[in-house]
């Protein structure tokens, strides 16, 4: 009996390690089951890491390769503004001149004429005078009618006058033309201080006394300099987008002023000229106007920035002369300013050109 019964409990043992046996299988079956779907989740999830970061590389490069075409942009854009800016002033500022210089020529040319035939007829009457002491009473009722002795002494200044008014017509025509330099696309050896010159007389108007301020001097400080190769009507233009930014300044410094204060204030402009060394020229233009802000100065280069009021400044001057500076004429122009003080504005280009770029 006792040994039935104790086969009867291995049986049910050895029933229950099979049970256990099966039940350890199927967890280590499902254990695997498990670990395999953890190896695959894993990989999964690498792969989506990987390809997460490749499309942030691909993004980047992207974004990057976006803010160069928009910086290439936004230079063609100014360069095409300026391009057409300076194709336009150029036939307007020559058709202006062409038009001016026929007649002034004429009236120039006929002035000589007409001094001489005054001269003449004033000897005449001279003569007659001399001769004729007692004209009859209607001669001497016109005489002083005409009030003939004022005519006679104010007729040469009033010719004088007109013909330094017609030389001073000639000299702003000549300016003009030399402004516009439209005859000259490539690089050409000029003289920097007569296209300087020419832009003032050009700008004189804004240089003149007002209601509101006294005349802003130009004081010239003119170096020894050599030809120097560049785009004449280019680097022109650089002089008159500097000379327009200064009186600007001077002028917005004088509306914090009293009358009484900008009366005994100086308004100045400098312009100096050096030789840096053999192979290169520096050109300053500086003013005592309001100055320009620290935190706004390295952005003034950039293209559409400016501080000016709406409607007053495009932003594009300082931009279009950075361009003209350092890309066709390899050359530096940096600035230098103190706020309440001035600023200075400093050009350096090589005197020659070794590779010049095409216009």
């Amino acid at each position: 009996m006792e040994a039935n019964a104790d086969q009867q409990k291995l049986r049910e043992l050895e029933k229950k390690v099979r049970v256990l046996t099966k039940k350890l299988e199927r967890s280590e079956a499902d254990r695997r089951q498990l670990e395999d779907a953890s190896e695959e989740r894993e990989r999964i999830l690498k792969v989506v890491i990987r390809d997460f970061e490749l499309s942030q590389a691909n993004l980047e490069h992207r974004t990057r390769e976006l803010e160069v075409a928009l910086r290439d942009l936004k230079q063609l854009q100014v360069k095409l503004i300026e391009s057409e800016k300076m194709s336009a002033l150029g036939v307007l500022v020559a058709g202006v001149a062409h038009e001016i210089n026929n007649p002034i020529n004429f009236i120039h040319g006929n002035l000589t004429y007409i001094k001489t035939y005054t001269q003449n007829l004033l000897k005449l009457v001279t003569a007659y005078q001399k001769y004729i002491s007692s004209p009859i009473q209607e001669l001497q009722d016109l005489s002083e009618e005409i009030d003939l002795d004022f005519l006679q002494d104010d007729m040469i200044n009033i010719l004088r006058s007109m013909q330094t008014g017609s030389e001073r017509i000639q000299k702003i025509v000549l300016s003009l033309r030399n402004f516009s330099r439209l005859d000259e696309s490539k690089f050409k050896a000029v003289d920097i201080h007569a296209g300087m010159d020419n832009t003032l007389m050009i700008l004189q108007h804004r240089l003149q006394a007002t209601a509101t301020r006294p005349e802003i001097q130009v004081r010239k400080q003119y170096g020894n300099l050599p030809p120097v190769e560049c785009y004449a009507g280019s680097l022109n233009q650089v002089f008159m987008n500097l000379l327009n930014n200064a009186i600007d300044a001077i002028e917005e410094a004088n509306q914090a002023c009293t009358d009484q204060e900008m009366q005994h204030k100086s308004h100045a402009i400098w312009l100096r000229t050096e030789v840096n060394n053999q192979d290169q020229i520096k050109i300053t233009i500086a003013d005592n106007g309001q100055g320009i802000p620290e935190e706004v100065q390295s952005r003034i280069f950039d293209p559409f920035f400016t501080t000016k009021p709406v409607g007053k400044g495009t932003g594009l001057g300082l931009s279009i002369s950075y361009q003209i500076i350092t890309e066709k004429h390899k050359g530096k122009l940096y600035c230098h300013s103190i706020r309440g003080a001035g600023t200075e504005f400093m050009i350096e280009i090589p005197v020659r050109q070794q590779s010049p770029t095409s216009r």
